[in-house]
């Protein structure tokens, strides 16, 4: 599915709860959607182990909630992703291209 129709999909899905939070509002929902993410990571890969009281939660499902969160940002500030997304593949495209090793 294209950016543009995601970020639609979600701006309808607002609309109907009562608007966008205010951008710092959503900006920690950001904040503690990516904690939950770090702490499955380091769950499933790091020395942090899960407790056994402690709920299992998938990667990919938090993945989920922080891209949520960044489009929910995106569409209350009229930012089209796909032309950022485009605009920051130029970017590190030019920037980093005598940076790394090209896998062949």
């Amino acid at each position: 599915m294209e950016l543009s129709k995601i970020q639609k999909e979600v701006h309808e899905w607002v609309s109907q709860y009562g608007g966008y939070w205010p951008p710092l509002s959503m900006f920690a929902r950001l904040v503690e959607e990516t904690g939950e993410l770090g702490r499955e990571l380091n769950h499933v890969y790091g020395m942090k182990k899960r407790k056994e009281e402690e709920k299992i939660k998938e990667i990919g499902d938090e993945i989920g909630d922080v891209l949520l969160t960044i489009i929910m940002i995106s569409d209350s500030l009229e930012i089209d992703l796909e032309n950022v997304f485009d605009k920051t593949m130029q970017k590190i495209n030019s920037r980093d291209k005598d940076r790394t090793k090209k896998d062949n």
